[in-house]
């Protein structure tokens, strides 16, 4: 946990700039409702059913510093997708940047490792190098800013049945843009010090196991 707040303290440098990143899936659902007809003494009235179109996933990257997020629609959240989101995001967003300090969750695929599913070794050794990882610690998700960004997505876009991936993705998209015209961003007040003053019993309770 302090390792997290910690970055969150640091000075903006835009060499080594600070991105939280998270993904959620997200279902496909279709509207199939119909007309029930008029009867004596009833209106007409709707009659809703959904179906399921399936599933895919968003992929967020958010610079608090800025108030830039970078957003994919993915059909699948495997190690590949990762590793094609990071490079996509380092090329086309940070080229010239000395690394990325990016806190993420430990979700087994957030590794290094799911560099080499995409590229050959040294490429993807080199690509790595551009990444200084940084773990929310477990039941602690709740540190990572771009989850704060997702209740935003949520209540502003994801808030209805969308029935298909064109649309959500064309949706998800357009939400990014509007946020980054705006240069949203997230006003983080949880320090290390306030940290160590909640959390004190904890402390001192790791200290007497030592």
């Amino acid at each position: 946990m302090e390792e997290v707040l910690h970055q969150y303290q640091l000075p903006y440098d835009p060499d080594y700039p600070l991105i939280c990143f998270d993904e959620r899936p997200c279902f496909l659902i279709g509207e199939v409702g119909s007309i029930l007809p008029m009867s004596p003494g009833k209106a007409k009235r709707y009659h809703y059913e959904y179906e399921k179109n399936g599933s895919c996933c968003v992929f967020l990257a958010f610079e608090p510093h800025t108030g830039f997020r970078y957003v994919e629609v993915r059909a699948r959240r495997t190690a590949l997708d990762y590793a094609e989101f990071m490079q996509n995001l380092l090329t086309q967003h940070y080229p010239q940047v000395k690394a990325i300090r990016l806190v993420q969750d430990n979700l087994n695929t957030h590794t290094p490792g799911s560099f080499y599913q995409l590229l050959p070794p040294s490429a993807a050794f080199a690509l790595s190098q551009r990444f200084e990882l940084h773990y929310t610690p477990p039941k602690g998700s709740w540190l990572n800013m771009a989850e704060i960004e997702f209740a935003a997505l949520v209540k502003q876009c994801l808030d209805r049945p969308i029935p298909d991936f064109d649309t959500l993705q064309r949706e998800v998209l357009a939400w990014a843009d509007r946020r980054n015209l705006d240069r949203k961003t997230v006003n983080w007040t949880f320090s290390q010090a306030k940290a160590r003053n909640k959390l004190q019993r904890h402390y001192v309770n790791i200290q007497k196991l030592i």
